[in-house]
């Protein structure tokens, strides 16, 4: 399989897995009160499951959030195993994620 190319399109709030000129997979982000990211949700193109799209997706947005000096609230359910097996990233997350959806309140991206 080609390298995949991760790009951050702020049009859409979300990042991007390209796989020559297509999207092959994204991951939506958010922004949250105070400097907190949401990652409510990850999507790859069922052809492309299972070679690493989505990994290579999850490991970019963490890394630049860290980059960014913000955390992390893991709510897509694939990002937050992620970092369950990827324990280093663990500091970012922000919210204990045993609370709902309701208790996280989201703010317009600047």
């Amino acid at each position: 399989m080609t390298d995949v190319i991760i790009r951050k399109n702020t049009e859409r709030s979300r990042y991007e897995a390209l796989l020559g000129d297509e999207v092959a997979g994204y991951a939506e982000y958010r922004r949250l009160d105070g400097d907190v990211i949401q990652l409510p949700h990850t999507l790859v193109e069922r052809r492309y499951e299972g070679h690493g799209v989505g990994s290579a997706l999850v490991h970019h947005a963490l890394d630049d959030i860290a980059a960014l000096g913000l955390r992390v609230d893991p709510l897509c359910p694939f990002v937050a195993a992620w970092i369950d097996r990827h324990p280093a990233y663990a500091p970012l997350v922000a919210v204990d994620r045993t609370r709902g959806a309701h208790d996280r309140r989201a703010t317009p991206e600047p």
